[in-house]
């Protein structure tokens, strides 16, 4: 114990107190003049390897494939978590989840939590994120963006977690964590289909609703700065595609799908993203907007890691290594890859900094702060793209608690330390990321002096991420 102490210390004086959470910023490269719009798709459950342009052998995606050949494409994005509650909580405060109480895991389906706290918040209708942790939309809504989001929440059930509480001019989308494609029930009572905050019935394929709504958005606001929302539920269990109407699903089958099935998701998604892509063309927007892509985490079967081991819900790399497509025309030089490690919370901060926001923590010249909002926890990777910067070395954490089950990480370098317990049974791994990126090869026994100092990583964050704001009763 005293080992790990002294270790913890040292790593503390060497990095500084908030060293292994911050790093030099890039310099901003946009103009208060030439603020564009921020169309942000990120799609749900979707693997490494579920689009043609990252590998899939059987998936046809052609509208995604030239987004990328039209910017940037990342091979080391990480999810900040491996559901989906955890990560879209760390794109809405730009910071790690664990700093928000009883969100380190899915919210259960009908308002469940999953582990204590999450348990504890639920018994007092308090489960989501509270709205004062959130700078998104907040924060663009102060530079005159109108915000708006189609798709999927999952932050909250109550009324007060509805997103027009936290600043969206405009909603539609499911509340929960998932919703049956053609009838958006899910398999609770709760009505989880809402326009704002009101619940409403609507006839239509889900992913084609939401992209309707995004391209009708997009047709009569092109003369307005907009930051555009589209958390498609696609391709997200269960798993149905278009024309699937009349299969029916019940408790026993809600979560089983074929390949077949997903790829016919996957390649309708893709055409949606297209209808989107071409609305921001039609409205003569191309050289106005930024256009983000990504994946909420890692996909479960019959969704494809490949060449990563593991799947959604778990720590290895399979369970939140994700694509991240981000084209700028004039500003990010086309048909490019990056291998910056990344993470979800770092859009968010490219987010504001590309809107003009006034950044989180920041200070004016004679030391005022310049926001009542908390520092964020990640970098601009957008300007590092931008800039076209050397890939640099970066530490990230993870912690994913469900019942019992508790998996924690550190990536440092190319060396990665998973630790899990579950059932009162402890295992852990090292990996070397560089040699060894589909983590076959435990390099516990071999290297005593790196397990020490990524533990000692692990355990100085984990003191670090205690949630400054406790949830309230509001």
């Amino acid at each position: 114990m005293k080992t790990l102490t002294l270790v913890i210390a040292t790593v503390a004086m060497l990095q500084g107190c908030n060293g292994i959470l911050s790093r030099e910023e890039p310099k901003p490269v946009v103009p208060a003049g030439s603020r564009p719009n921020i169309v942000f798709m990120m799609v749900d459950d979707m693997g490494y390897a579920d689009l043609s342009c990252y590998g899939a052998p059987d998936a046809k995606t052609p509208n995604i494939d030239a987004l990328a050949n039209q910017g940037v494409k990342f091979t080391q994005f990480y999810a900040n978590g491996a559901e989906c509650t955890p990560t879209r909580a760390a794109l809405m405060t730009g910071r790690y989840p664990q700093r928000v109480k009883g969100l380190e895991c899915a919210i259960g389906t009908g308002n469940v939590g999953r582990y204590d706290d999450a348990i504890e918040l639920a018994n007092n209708n308090n489960l989501g994120l509270q709205t004062e942790d959130a700078v998104i939309p907040k924060l663009l809504k102060e530079q005159n963006y109108t915000s708006v989001m189609f798709g999927k929440w999952h932050l909250g059930y109550e009324p007060k977690f509805n997103p027009v509480q936290y600043g969206w001019d405009r909603f539609f989308g499911v509340m929960g964590g998932n919703c049956h494609y053609f009838t958006h029930a899910e398999l609770s009572e709760l009505p989880v289909l809402y326009i704002n905050d009101k619940p409403v019935e609507r006839n239509g394929y889900m992913t084609h609703l939401i992209a309707n709504d995004a391209v009708s958005f997009i047709h009569n606001n092109r003369k307005r700065h907009f930051f555009l929302y589209v958390p498609f539920t696609t391709p997200h269990f269960p798993f149905q595609a278009p024309g699937d109407e009349n299969v029916i699903f019940t408790k026993e089958n809600w979560m089983a799908g074929t390949r077949q099935t997903y790829v016919k998701m996957l390649e309708d998604m893709d055409r949606q993203v297209g209808r989107i892509l071409d609305a921001i063309k039609g409205a003569g927007l191309d050289e106005k907007t930024v256009v983000v892509f990504c994946s909420d985490h890692g996909a479960m079967k019959p969704g494809l890691n490949t060449p990563f081991n593991g799947y959604k819900g778990g720590l290895f790399e399979g369970g939140i290594r994700a694509p991240l497509i981000v084209r700028w025309p004039g500003k990010i030089k086309p048909n490019t890859t990056s291998h910056q490690v990344c993470m979800t919370m770092d859009l968010t901060k490219s987010f504001l900094r590309i809107g003009g926001a006034k950044m989180p923590g920041g200070v004016s010249p004679d030391g005022k702060p310049l926001s009542d909002v908390k520092p964020l926890d990640g970098i601009d990777i957008i300007a590092h793209a931008e800039q076209r910067l050397p890939e640099e070395p970066r530490t990230v954490f993870w912690r994913a608690r469900r019942g019992d089950r508790t998996w924690k990480a550190v990536r440092d370098k190319s060396l990665k330390y998973i630790w899990k317990t579950e059932g009162g049974k402890v295992e852990h791994w090292m990996f070397n990321l560089e040699t060894d990126a589909g983590e076959t090869n435990n390099l516990i026994g071999s290297q005593p002096a790196d397990l020490l100092r990524l533990q000692a990583l692990l355990a100085q964050w984990e003191n670090e991420m205690k949630p400054e704001i406790e949830s309230n009763d509001k």
